[in-house]
This record gives structure tokens, sequence and C-alpha cells, in this order.
């Protein structure tokens, strides 16, 4: 089974290149949906905070790659696939995880935006979890690079970057999906 993973920092455009797989005809499971089902599961609202804390505590009591683990079961219990693309891998020992439970044909591909791009992005989304101020974002950031954030970008397989127009990065994740499937 080919196995896709996304990764990047908040805002980059992962979510925008799993809707593009997901339209394509992969199957994909966002590993921030699994972290929110522990959060609603604990009985409390998805907040970033929330979020932010239940993923933080979870790696820090069961290990890094505990949300990769629980990915693995979701993926396993979908039965046979050819391919199927995760979302969200924020450190090296959920990778292990991938590669030590499904394949060793297992590629990460790191969105890539600035710093200033992402910031834009955060005021205009509007996701459930997210939040407006951009101390939030900066905080949400130090989160993620604290999680190993910044080694999985950098030893990516392959780099997208999303800096241009949003038709210009919807043709780079098709050409990459078409040749990675």
């Amino acid at each position: 089974m080919k196995v896709i993973g996304f990764t990047g920092m908040p805002f980059s455009g992962k979510t925008e290149a799993v809707k593009i797989a997901r339209e394509s005809g992969f199957p994909v499971i966002r590993m921030g949906e699994v972290i929110w089902e522990e959060v609603t599961s604990r009985g409390l609202a998805l907040t970033d905070e929330n979020v932010g804390s239940v993923a933080d505590s979870m790696r820090q009591e069961c290990g890094k790659g505990i949300w990769a683990q629980r990915t693995v079961d979701k993926i396993k219990s979908m039965g046979e696939t050819d391919c199927v693309v995760i979302d969200g891998i924020r450190n090296v020992e959920e990778i292990d995880v991938f590669k030590q439970e499904l394949s060793e044909d297992f590629v990460v591909v790191a969105v890539d935006a600035s710093v200033d791009t992402r910031r834009k992005r955060a005021l205009l989304r509007g996701r459930e979890d997210d939040s407006g101020d951009l101390s939030d974002v900066e905080e949400r950031d130090r989160r993620e690079v604290r999680w190993g954030m910044g080694t999985v970008m950098a030893s990516a397989d392959i780099v997208v970057s999303n800096e241009g127009s949003i038709d210009e990065f919807r043709d780079k994740i098709r050409e990459t999906l078409d040749a990675l499937s």
C-alpha cells in the first residue's frame, strides 16, 4: 500500500492539499480528527487550547507516536486500498510508526509557506479549532516546533511551496499525487 503523509506548519495549505487528494479519489485520514475524537470523548470543547493540551499530554504520557498509532489503527480498519493519504504528521516518531506499521512505501510531502503568508491565512480560515488572535497563532507555531515539526519538514521527501495562487498550488499538488500514485 502506498502511503502519502502530508505535513506542514499551521495554515501552510495542508487542508487544501488533502482536499485535492480526496477529490482525486484518495482515502484520507486526518490525524487532527483522531485528536478531536479524544478531546470530545473527554467532554471538552474543540478549542485550540483543548486540542493542543490533549495532544501534548497524550504525547507525554504515551509517547510521541501515539497519534500515528491511532491513525494506523484507523487505516487498518479501512480494508484493502492501493493508496492512503495521511494529513497532519508532526514529528519523526510518527513517521517511524508509519514506516514500521504500514509499509516501506511511505512518502512525506511537506507543504511550505512563509510565516507572513500563514499569518494572513490564519485570520481568514475560521475552522472550529482556529483562533483569530495572532498571538495564539504564534503559540501554535511554537507548540508545533516543540513537537518536532521542524525536523519533519527538513526530512520530507518532497516539499511543495504554497506562496503563489491557489490554482498554482492545486496544480502542484495534483502533479505530486500523480507522480506518487
